[in-house]
């Protein structure tokens, strides 16, 4: 008797199918396929991601032991580990990368309406950083990084409203992270906060400041300048000085020949200072250096989905099976935040993931998880292991 859809099967009605369809027909991900489909793929892998599977072997295991209960999922039948192999091996990783922009803009509206976003400011606001995957370069040759090193980087565009990625690719590690600002749609009067490895000012000049967007970066120790003019500041803020400043090297001034701002900035509980330039020149300097403070939500995104998600430890070793696992992986953190959302879970996310993980074939509406109240056993249902004379 159907009592209700499982845990899983309710994270997974949260799949727009026809525009997961449109993903799979643009890259004729169903080609000559009978059985496992990408849509099965996708509901393997995210189960896997889900119960954090260690393997293809751990993920057929599990699979064979509870395959009565697969179809309440939405997962046909148990899948071998040599079928989910060849499809990791096959599938086009590029379906699931458009299907997660899908989501992305899904997600972005439910969250924009509860953001910790700090500052008083009417423009969108983006940080962009990168953060490296490690891989063995004997197993996985093409993921070219260092000498005995392999990795791949995920460079990340990060909505600092809502703290979800907008913009998430995948190279390889050797790939400098300035060459992927050539790749970014960079929208009008929008702030791109970055470290100052992005320090490219043909780039920043060429494709932010000509496209009246506004970028805030630290200066890099060997920037040479000369100061124009400055402005009065609070030392008590921890601003020491606001200077409009322009370049004076041969190349960088010909690359960006007009002045910017430059704000030198200390952190009072750290005792650094700070240099950071903007072409922004309507903000106060103390809101500049709390843009650049907050780009920090980049890295807090790193850590979760690394620490949370199966995306250090990989079922196979071609590059097309890594960025499936990578996307998958993606999808479902969306997929889950887009779940906690819908059914107004006040719960971390963390705590929600994790316990859809441990209940995913419990037949439990996804809101009253956290209500069920555990009957108190008796203690005489526990008979004692052992007998006396064993202790």
């Amino acid at each position: 008797m159907n009592h209700g859809k499982t845990v899983f099967a309710q994270l997974m009605s949260m799949i727009p199918e026809y525009e997961f369809d449109k993903c799979v027909a643009r890259y004729n991900g169903n080609h000559r396929v009978r059985n496992f489909t990408c849509r099965d793929h996708l509901y393997v892998m995210g189960f896997a991601q889900l119960t954090q599977r260690d393997s293809l072997r751990d993920i057929e295991n599990c699979l064979n032991a509870v395959s009565n209960k697969l179809y309440h999922c939405g997962i046909r039948h148990a899948v071998p580990r040599n079928t989910l192999a060849k499809a990791n091996e096959l599938r086009n990783w590029r379906i699931y990368a458009d299907f997660a922009r899908v989501l992305v803009d899904i997600a972005r509206p439910m969250y924009r309406a509860d953001n910790s976003f700090r500052l008083d400011i009417d423009n969108l606001v983006y940080a962009f950083d990168s953060s490296t995957i490690t891989l063995c370069l004997k197993l996985c040759p093409w993921a070219t990084f260092r000498k005995g090193k392999g990795g791949v980087k995920m460079h990340t565009l990060l909505d600092l409203r809502c703290n979800l990625p907008v913009y998430v690719y995948l190279t390889e590690a050797s790939i400098h992270d300035v060459r992927l600002l050539d790749k970014l749609y960079i929208e009008p009067a929008a702030i791109y906060v970055m470290d100052k490895g992005y320090v490219d000012f043909y780039r920043l000049f060429n494709l932010i400041h000509a496209k009246r967007a506004f970028f805030v970066t630290r200066a890099k120790d060997n920037m040479q300048f000369v100061v124009e003019s400055s402005s009065p500041t609070d030392l008590e803020t921890g601003v020491i000085s606001d200077q409009m400043i322009r370049l004076t090297g041969y190349k960088s001034s010909r690359e960006y020949p007009e002045p910017f701002s430059m704000v030198i900035y200390e952190d009072f509980s750290t005792s650094v200072v700070y240099r950071f330039i903007t072409n922004n020149t309507e903000f106060d300097a103390l809101t500049i250096s709390e843009l650049y403070r907050e780009r920090w939500q980049v890295e807090l995104f790193y850590k979760w989905i690394k620490q949370h998600l199966k995306i250090k430890s990989f079922y196979d070793t071609s590059q097309n099976a890594v960025f499936c696992q990578i996307w998958i992986a993606l999808c479902m953190y969306l997929i889950i935040a887009i779940a906690k959302k819908r059914y107004k879970i006040d719960q971390s996310l963390y705590s929600f993931s994790q316990l859809c993980g441990i209940t995913p074939f419990e037949k439990v509406p996804l809101n009253e998880l956290f209500s069920k109240t555990s009957i108190p056993v008796p203690v005489d249902d526990f008979p004692n292991l052992f007998s006396n004379n064993d202790i």
